[in-house]
């Protein structure tokens, strides 16, 4: 957690590895899921300010001839219907689980095909689906604009940008994490045993969520997001202009998700969830920022839901 004011408290509860019975490592790293999202959102947003691109341009435009499906086609999507998953772009995650766990790379390209044999979710436009394809789409389309590999762009503008010292995007075929980490373990169903898939390839996720950070790093990120560090004013507030997140009383804008509090107001983050960790946290109106992490991807949406009202709790304290 770190206050408004810069000052942080880590708590750490658990074992590490499972195998041994080692501590969970202070504020180690983890695989951020989804909250990769942000950071390519962010880099596109940049490239958005400086004119080099625009959020109601096609993905025709950028990526010709790529984007073809039953019901879904690129000259009729715009970039921002990706960012905010209006697009109807079917997801792919859901065959690429054991790719992942078997530790196969997997190209950007791949994922596409695996995603296009599905019918649109939606055609309207405007209903919000959630779908890691868009952003493999968008992370395409930042290395077209930029005329560098992703990696880089996120690196360079972002991660290095903040001093995020312990925040990287896993080079190709890199199953391992880099320092101090707790192991991650996966369970196929509710009570079911626990497997240490701590070295994945997380490739097949990309864009969408390979990166790997710590806790206080996250923290830094959002604060400086949220704080105008990172983006111009337009682009920040279109990051924040949402859709709603069905029922949920969440809403989704370009890669920022904002949730309701319990004591008033909401909170913005995004979250993520990969093989093997769940992460979730955000920034509450006074500058609050917390940012927790499990060791599991459980087959329970219940666990799910301890962490975000876990969220709730310390931003209403």
């Amino acid at each position: 957690m770190t206050e408004g004011d810069g000052r942080t408290r880590t708590y750490t509860a658990g074992v590490g590895d499972r195998a041994t019975g080692a501590g969970v490592p202070r504020d180690g790293q983890v695989r951020i899921g989804s909250n990769t999202k942000v950071f390519t959102a962010v880099v596109l947003l940049q490239l958005v300010g400086e004119g080099r691109l625009g959020l109601d341009d096609l993905v025709e435009k950028h990526l010709p001839g790529v984007v073809r499906g039953d019901g879904f086609d690129g000259r009729k999507i715009t970039v921002r219907q990706l960012l905010q998953h209006t697009s109807g772009i079917p997801d792919y995650e859901a065959e690429v689980g054991e790719a992942i766990e078997q530790g196969r790379y997997v190209e950007p390209r791949e994922v596409l095909e695996i995603a296009f044999r599905h019918p649109a979710t939606s055609t309207d436009g405007k209903t919000f689906h959630y779908s890691n394809t868009n952003y493999v789409l968008a992370g395409l389309i930042v290395e077209k604009v930029a005329r560098r590999p992703l990696a880089e762009e996120i690196d360079r503008r972002v991660v290095r940008a903040l001093g995020l010292r312990h925040t990287y995007f896993p080079a190709p075929r890199d199953r391992g994490i880099r320092e101090a980490h707790p192991h991650g373990y996966h369970q196929d169903a509710v009570g079911g045993a626990l497997r240490d898939v701590t070295a994945i390839d997380p490739s097949a996720a990309w864009a969408a969520g390979q990166m790997v950070s710590t806790n206080s790093d996250m923290n830094r990120f959002f604060s400086a997001l949220l704080g105008g560090r990172l983006l111009r004013d337009e682009q920040l507030r279109a990051m924040r202009t949402t859709v709603p997140v069905g029922d949920s009383g969440a809403g989704y804008g370009l890669g920022l998700m904002s949730r309701p509090l319990s004591c008033g107001g909401v909170y913005w983050g995004h979250g993520g969830d990969i093989t093997g960790f769940e992460t979730r946290g955000g920034v509450g109106p006074d500058g609050r920022a917390v940012s927790i992490a499990v060791t599991t991807d459980p087959a329970d949406y219940a666990v799910t839901e301890r962490l975000e009202g876990l969220v709730d709790q310390v931003l209403c304290r």
